[in-house]
């Protein structure tokens, strides 16, 4: 009877170990959520979103379980250039004013390998809702000299824009578009974890 009760007190500190909720946090210095888009068909522009946030739990470190939801403030974006940042905050693509946020909600996370995973979700532009995939790599985890113990991921993928009602564009020459339909994501995170 002594054995069964120890068997099932070690069963459940068992369980609560490998089910414990995980809680990461961004660590904002040492991240970035940007974006590459191509302009008059011979070059691309490069920007990011200064303010976003993200609440990222996991089963343990068992990255397949995450649950991720990401918020990004459209009216943080920045390209460099105040002119066409301000452009970009109109109704002419963002219309920041109406719609201040852009929301992904993750479905699930794919493991492709040990360093590669596959990211499903919808994405919420304006007051569009569309499901899509993104590329994973997961970084490694390591701690560092303070004791934190951080993972680091590169996310990529692509949209287009044109599905999110960011449709202004104008024909050059070639009968081409000034500003390209697909809009390359590129987000490069670092978490902190915390629990």
């Amino acid at each position: 009877m002594r054995n069964l009760k120890f068997l099932a007190v070690m069963l459940v500190l068992v369980s609560t170990s490998l089910f414990s909720q995980t809680t990461w946090i961004v660590d904002k210095s040492h991240s970035k959520v940007g974006f590459s888009v191509t302009y008059l068909v011979i070059s691309d522009v490069d920007g990011f979103f200064k303010d976003y946030d993200a609440t990222i739990t996991t089963r343990g470190d068992d990255l397949t379980t995450a649950n991720i939801d990401f918020t990004i403030n459209t009216s943080s974006i920045f390209t460099d250039n105040d002119k066409r940042d301000n452009h970009l905050r109109s109704d002419d693509f963002f219309n920041a004013e109406k719609y201040p946020q852009m929301v992904f909600k993750g479905k699930s996370m794919k493991k492709v390998d040990d360093k590669n995973y596959k990211l499903i979700g919808d994405f919420t532009i304006r007051d569009v809702t569309k499901q899509i995939e993104l590329d994973v790599k997961y970084n490694g985890t390591v701690k560092d000299p303070w004791g934190n113990t951080k993972a680091g991921f590169k996310v990529t993928g692509e949209i287009d824009r044109f599905d999110y009602n960011l449709k202004w564009d104008k024909a050059i020459e070639a009968g081409s578009l000034v500003v390209g339909k697909e809009v390359e994501l590129v987000i490069d995170l670092q978490l902190v974890k915390k629990s």
